[in-house]
Formats: structure tokens, sequence, C-alpha cells
């Protein structure tokens, strides 16, 4: 419990960026498409299930997506607990990307994120046993059930019941830490066909390497590695950053790699260091019970003057082909109709831009910094540039995209008050792969437990797979 960057490392070391804490998965999506249609329908697709429904599982509850968005409850205070971590002041350059300024996205080779779940955090652990709330969770989990009715790709959630207290958990082998991509999309990324479809993955080899650039798993790990690379690329390197009052709870410093597994560049013995990340640990009351959050912030924007410096959160929006994602060249459109590019985003991208709003607002962020991130040449996935930057305030852009706030908190508090009418024990909330239905499992406790040393059997294979692709 104590070495989180030892005890469960992420799923992917590719270029830009190492994940580290619990949390692989092999990628959002996993179903096989039917093939491309040319009469305008969307296309079908049969996605395969989060997690595998055992024979001893038992629904308890079962209802409609489309219901959970008549619930509405209003938004609870917040209440700081402790911050941990530091946060580095936002470069203001970043502000002037275009198309003719576009820089180049870095690859963090040497920084490590933390996706670590509820139960590994030693600081909601301590909160737990201090009885700070009833509740207990993260802003990855909440923001996931927040955003709950616009998601297409199946997911799931594990709760437990213990002791008159709730614990909103992930499993090590759970891929909603990944990204998705063009996930609302009327034409979703396929898995690729072994046929050579050129079309549909603009491959320029018919090696099966190369023809799944763009499915829906390779798509999900690129773009988690930009969004890591972007929120650490537009933080002034030049002044040091801000030390919150407790330091980072899973990587207090620099650490070498003695043992050459968690370089994302494939060398051995570098040096790294955790992400310039601020967690946030906040307390909301809501109803009758209380909800202990952990959240997190990504920089600290200077405004000209201002006293103080405003919080923020940063993400990235990519382009990876126009023509198969429903979308517009970025190129042509993003200097002059930004806001026509952001409309385009919001169709396809509905439910992730949904959970970043949510994740800002549960952080209380007063900022959200949207980067628009695009590939150098439409079948590189590892070579990109920064083509422009927004600024958005959290709770505005929220009603720009129609995220309604109390329905956000409207959707936890039901599921809440929901699971605490149950007798204690596991729960697994799950979206259904194909059909837009959300059921609730009572499942026995030690369902999952032998998830961990699967997943590093996994990871050890992986790690020899990849330096065997490297070597090619």
């Amino acid at each position: 419990r104590g070495d989180h960057r030892q005890q469960g490392r992420g799923s992917f070391f590719g270029p830009g960026g190492q994940q580290q804490g619990r949390g692989r998965g092999s990628g959002p999506g996993g179903g096989r498409g039917r093939g491309p249609r040319r009469d305008g329908r969307p296309q079908r697709v049969d996605r395969q299930a989060s997690v595998k429904v055992a024979a001893d599982w038992v629904v308890v509850e079962e209802f409609d997506l489309g219901q959970l968005t008549k619930l509405s409850t209003k938004a609870p205070e917040a209440e700081d607990l402790a911050w941990a971590g530091e946060l580095a002041t936002y470069n203001e350059a970043f502000d002037r990307c275009s198309t003719k300024n576009s820089p180049s996205l870095q690859r963090m080779e040497n920084v490590e994120f933390y996706y670590v779940t509820t139960t590994d955090d030693p600081a909601i652990e301590k909160f737990a046993e201090e009885s700070a709330g009833d509740v207990y969770g993260t802003d990855a989990i909440f923001s996931l059930l927040m955003a709950s009715p616009r998601s297409v790709y199946p997911w799931d959630v594990v709760v437990q019941k213990v002791d008159g207290a709730l614990v909103f958990d992930k499993r090590d082998t759970a891929s909603f830490d990944f990204i998705t991509v063009s996930e609302t999309s009327h034409e979703p990324p396929q898995e690729p066909s072994r046929d050579g479809d050129a079309d549909q993955h603009d491959a320029t080899s018919k090696d099966p390497k190369h023809l799944d650039i763009n499915s829906p798993e390779k798509l999900s790990v690129e773009a988690t590695m930009i969004n890591q690379n972007f929120s650490q690329q537009v933080l002034r390197s030049d002044v040091p950053p801000a030390k919150m009052e407790l330091p980072n709870p899973f990587g207090g410093g620099p650490t070498s790699n003695a043992d050459g597994a968690a370089s994302s560049s494939g060398g051995t013995g570098t040096t790294t260091k955790p992400a310039a990340v601020a967690y946030r640990y906040r307390k909301f009351k809501l109803g009758d019970h209380e909800i202990v959050s952990r959240t997190e912030l990504h920089g600290l924007v200077e405004k000209r003057g201002a006293d103080t410096k405003q919080r923020m959160t940063a993400y990235a929006l990519n382009e990876w082909a126009s023509r198969l994602s429903g979308g517009v060249d970025w190129r042509q459109k993003i200097d002059q109709q930004r806001g026509a590019v952001l409309a385009t985003e919001l169709k396809n991208n509905s439910c992730k831009l949904a959970r970043w709003t949510a994740q800002s607002i549960l952080a209380g962020a007063d900022v959200m910094k949207l980067g628009y991130v695009s590939r150098v040449g439409r079948a590189n996935p590892y070579e990109h540039v920064i083509l422009a930057t927004q600024f958005y305030k959290p709770k505005e852009f929220a009603n720009q995209i129609t995220l309604n706030v109390n329905n956000m908190w409207g959707i936890v508090k039901m599921l809440v008050d929901l699971l605490f009418t149950k007798d204690d024990g596991k729960f697994v909330i799950a979206r259904d792969a194909n059909k837009p239905i959300v059921r609730i499992y009572a499942v026995p406790m030690n369902t999952f437990e032998d998830d961990s040393a699967d997943d590093d059997n996994d990871l050890q294979n992986q790690d020899q797979d990849e330096s065997s692709d490297d070597d090619d």
C-alpha cells in the first residue's frame, strides 16, 4: 500500500509519459464492427462488456441511462480537507498557438503519472479512519458516473459497503482511466479488419502492426499520452512550483528506475519524477451523506492585476483523421472558426468533455484549459503539434455543452441513497456493452481479488511485446 509506483504500473509505456498506479486496461471500446456503411446510417458495433459477469452475480437494480437525465439535486458546498503535491505556473506563450505557430508536443519521458484508486490512497484511508465522511471516491470515478448518460462504451465501477460507509472503487484492470476518442461519433472508430482496409485505418502497410493505429484501443492510448504530455508542457519550468501542505502521496520525489520497466523511452536506469499535480481532498455534503473525494488540479494561472493566481485543469482534444471521424479539418478551421471545431468535437466526444468538465467542477478549478492537438501526419500517431488552446470557466462551459450540474449530482445522490439501502457487501455498477442500460450487481466479497496478480503477469508479457516491437 505504500509504494504505488511499484504496486501497480500502468498498462502502457509508449512515447511520452508513463502511467502509474492501479487502473490498467486494454483500452475502451474493444468490439468488432460490421465494416463501413455507405448509406449514412450509424455503423453497428458489437462491443465486449467491460467486465465479465460471473454466474454468482445477482442483479439488484437495473435502469435505462435515459432515466438518469431526469435526476436532479442542488449542488453541494465543498469543504477542503487537505492539499498534496504541487502546482506549477501556466506558460502564457501557449495562448498564442495557431496553425502558423504550432509547437511540437513534447514527450515527458521521465515524468510519472499516477492513477491510484480509492482504496490505495493513503490520505483517503486516513480520512476513513477518522470518519471524515461516509462515502469515499475519486474525481475520475464520480465524473464517470456524472457523465454516464452520454456514455457509449461499456464501463464498470466497484462499490463496497462496509460498516456504514460506501467506497467507490475501480478494478485493477479497469480501462476508464484511458481517454476515449470519438466515443459519441456517428461513425465511431472500428477495430481493424485484417484484409488491409486502408480506407478505415489510413494504413500504409498491410502489416497487422500498422493496421490498427486508428482502432479504439490505440486511439485511447494515444489520447491519454497526449493529455499527459500537454498538461505538463503548458507549465513553466523557470518558475518554482507552489508546494502544497502535504507531499505527493504516491511519489514523493525523483526516483531511479533501476528495474528498467518504467521508462517510456524504453531506456533503463533513468531518473523519474512525479507529474506536477495537486491533489485536493474535498468533502461534499450531499443530502444525508458526506462524500470525501480526491480531485486534481494541474496548474496556476497568473492574471494581470489580480492578487491571487487562478487554479486550472488542463486537457487536450486530439485530431487523428478528420475524414474518418466525421470531423472538420482543424488546420483549415481552427484559427478563424474555432467554434465550429468545438461544436464538432462536442458531437463526437460529448462524454469525454462532460467528464473533464465534471472533474474541473469537483476540483473547484477557476478555469479549464482546453488544447487542440493534431497529428503531424494522419498515419503517424506518435508525433503531434499544438494548434490552439482556449480557457473556459468550468460552470459556464458546462452550460455551453448542456451539462446540468444539478443533474450530475442527482445521479451520484441516487446511487448513494440506493446503495445505502442494501446490506453490507460488494457491488458492481456496469453499463451494458451494447444497450443504454446500467445494472447494479451484488457480487461475492472476494470478487476481483485475483486481478492484481493477473495484471502483473499481463504487464510483464506486454513489456516483452513492446520491447520486441521497439527492436523491430
